[in-house]
């Protein structure tokens, strides 16, 4: 375990995601100084001189705008930069564009710093995230995505929604790709210690597989739901990311359904999923082997093959 303190944080990439990220990071008072990068420097630098007129009111952090050689001494470096998900657009459809864009990211990353931990968060999250592996030659437990830790905040909300329970009370993931074949694992799903089939029986307030059909669909169509609305997602990926920081910086040893390479676990191989593991200052310390249903276990292959197919058709 890295016994360093971690102090400095770059984020790469300042639009929508990367600037609501560095004001998230700038209220939690989580790190001493926060470095953006962005190929329009001029963003980079008005996203800095903004937050920096509001250093009156919060905790003290150097926040400025800088380049790669910027990244050389910082414990963590966030990716968030690359092309957009618009409306009717899928997060596959975004690789090629993002892959070639992260070949330059990468490159003028670990140019400079080749002990940082990587945190990726740009879409398709698994794919990049095992592009940013590939390329920068990381060890696999400093190559981390941000994964389905907002797919399965939204699945504790509207469960908690739904049964009029705090949502922090709430014990669920989402597993596999952030995407259209992530997975609901309803068996592990808990309030209380009650698994929520026992919960829904003691309820009987509603049609337990109804609820369950809607609730993932919701989860996994949220996204297009609020792109369609207006135009991107920030606020709760920012919190996401915000809450794998946390988790680093402080070496709490948290679970997270973050996304990280995978070598055996679950019959798996050479491919980015997000499986819950144990999260602290060395980045992925372990993946943990939770028990899936046979279903659980089926789509969680399903979906590894759908981005193994994608891989495939990358040159890297």
């Amino acid at each position: 375990m890295r016994n360093k303190s971690i102090n400095k944080i770059a984020i790469v990439g300042t639009g929508f995601v990367g600037s609501t990220t560095a004001y998230t990071l700038m209220l939690s008072g989580l790190i001493s100084e926060l470095v953006l990068i962005d190929i329009n420097a001029k963003k980079a630098e008005g996203e800095a001189m903004d937050m920096n007129h509001g250093m009156p009111f919060v905790r003290p952090v150097k926040i400025y705008s800088g380049t790669y050689s910027d990244c050389r001494d910082a414990d963590i470096v966030v990716i968030t930069g690359g092309a957009n998900q618009k409306p009717g657009e899928t997060r596959i459809d975004l690789v090629n564009k993002n892959t070639a864009i992260f070949k330059d990211v990468v490159g003028n990353i670990v140019r400079y710093n080749s002990d940082c931990i990587l945190l990726v968060v740009t879409n398709p999250v698994d794919i990049l995230t095992y592009v940013t592996y590939k390329l920068s030659g990381f060890p696999k437990n400093r190559v981390i995505g941000s994964g389905t830790v907002l797919d399965s905040a939204r699945f504790k909300y509207m469960i908690g929604e739904h049964m009029g329970i705090d949502p922090r009370n709430v014990h669920a993931y989402i597993i596999g790709e952030h995407g259209d074949t992530e997975v609901p694992t309803w068996s592990l799903a808990s309030i209380a210690g009650v698994s929520m089939d026992d919960y829904c029986r003691d309820c009987n307030s509603c049609d337990s597989d109804n609820f369950k059909e809607t609730t993932y669909n919701n989860v996994k169509n949220a996204a297009y739901e609020i792109i369609d609305r207006k135009g991107a997602t920030y606020y709760a990926v920012a919190l996401a990311v915000r809450r794998i920081v946390e988790a680093i910086v402080r070496n709490e040893n948290s679970i997270l359904t973050v996304s990280s390479l995978l070598e055996g676990e679950y019959g798996l191989n050479d491919i980015c999923l997000s499986i819950p593991s144990q999260v602290n200052s060395d980045g992925i310390a372990r993946i943990i082997n939770v028990p899936l249903s046979a279903e659980e276990n089926r789509l969680l292959n399903k979906s590894a093959a759908s981005l193994k197919e994608v891989i495939a058709g990358l040159q890297l």
